[in-house]
């Protein structure tokens, strides 16, 4: 309305100006009517640069993720940093345990990332804000500017497991090129085996009469106590 109370002050001070033609009349009237197109002037622009008539609203959603990562044995969050000075991430994950496409947050600097630990269900809870119009007045004086939901920032709180691992896209691509080259494969061999050996000793020296399942059972135990250190180990490698 503002837009059009524009028009319609410019459009009736030239008419007052040019076609009434008693001076006092006219002078008044134009007078008037200039005085409102520059107050609508005004207002419009205040509304434009300074929000007036608005407030700020913030809506609340919460989204559950899951792994990137297509090993169950390490769930993964990843991240890619957006420019050079890396203030700013992406965080890429999935909406679904199936998913074959993964998702990410937004590649804004208006966009705010956090990252907390949590025993509870891996989530992002998103605050976004808006600029919305406090009233219905107001919408109706300022609505046809556009301003009207207007976003203006967002913060997400990214919630995962302690068991998580959080690793750039870069560090990702470096540690499964180190767990796929042969030298790495070969050596953890060897040293798996002397783990799983040693562990499997140390338990029938205090139980010299373990069955064949429980020696099975120490076995499966200590090889993946050490597949999990093997790859802590890794991951503060490519950290680094």
């Amino acid at each position: 309305m503002i837009i059009i109370s524009v028009v319609i002050f410019a459009v009736l001070s030239f008419i007052f100006y040019v076609y009434v033609h008693r001076p006092a009349l006219s002078n008044t009237l134009t007078a008037i009517t200039i005085i409102g197109l520059l107050t609508s002037i005004f207002f419009m622009i205040k509304n434009d640069h300074d929000h007036y008539g608005m407030h700020e609203v913030t809506k609340t959603t919460t989204q559950k993720i899951y792994s990137a990562s297509p090993s169950k044995q390490l769930p993964m969050m990843l991240y890619q940093s957006i420019g050079t000075a890396n203030k700013h991430q992406v965080y890429v994950y999935k909406t679904s345990a199936n998913a074959k496409k993964t998702s990410h947050t937004r590649a804004k600097v208006t966009t705010k990332n956090v990252i907390k630990r949590t025993t509870g269900a891996n989530r992002i809870v998103t605050k976004k804000t808006y600029w919305e119009y406090k009233s219905g007045s107001y919408k109706f004086w300022f609505g046809l500017s556009g301003n009207g939901h207007t976003y203006v920032k967002e913060t997400n709180t990214i919630y995962i497991n302690k068991n998580w691992t959080v690793l750039s896209a870069t560090q990702a691509k470096k540690l499964q090129a180190l767990a796929k080259s042969k030298s790495y494969q070969a050596k953890q061999k060897t040293a798996a085996v002397a783990y799983v050996k040693k562990a499997v000793m140390a338990a029938m020296t205090k139980n010299p009469s373990m069955t064949a399942a429980q020696q099975k059972q120490v076995t499966q135990q200590a090889t993946a106590a050490y597949q999990a250190q093997a790859m802590k180990q890794l991951i503060a490698q490519v950290k680094k």
